[in-house]
């Protein structure tokens, strides 16, 4: 009966490890899609931010947008490109 009990009290106590664990892995990956998250805003707000200084480079309301405008809207997309990706790798570890 004494084997029985200690048989079971360790494994409950394994069991209660492996919950720590799984929990410790739940929070490090929480984290780090946080941290994605707030890669990916960053990088928007960046590119957003890039795009009105484009617009106002080139005021006139006529369907053609200036080579400056053109350049700095492309560096926007660049932007949130890159921070995309970053967000993704970030995401990737995670899962990982």
């Amino acid at each position: 009966m004494k084997k029985l009990i200690t048989m079971a009290a360790l494994g409950a106590a394994a069991i209660s490890l492996a919950a720590c664990q799984e929990s410790a892995e739940d929070q490090r990956e929480d984290q780090l899609e946080a941290q994605a998250d707030a890669v990916e805003e960053s990088g928007e707000q960046k590119a957003d931010a890039m795009e009105d200084q484009a617009d106002r480079l080139d005021q006139t309301v006529d369907g053609v947008d200036s080579t400056a405008e053109e350049r700095l809207e492309a560096q926007a997309d660049q932007v949130r490109e890159n921070a995309e990706r970053e967000a993704d790798a970030i995401e990737q570890k995670a899962d990982n």
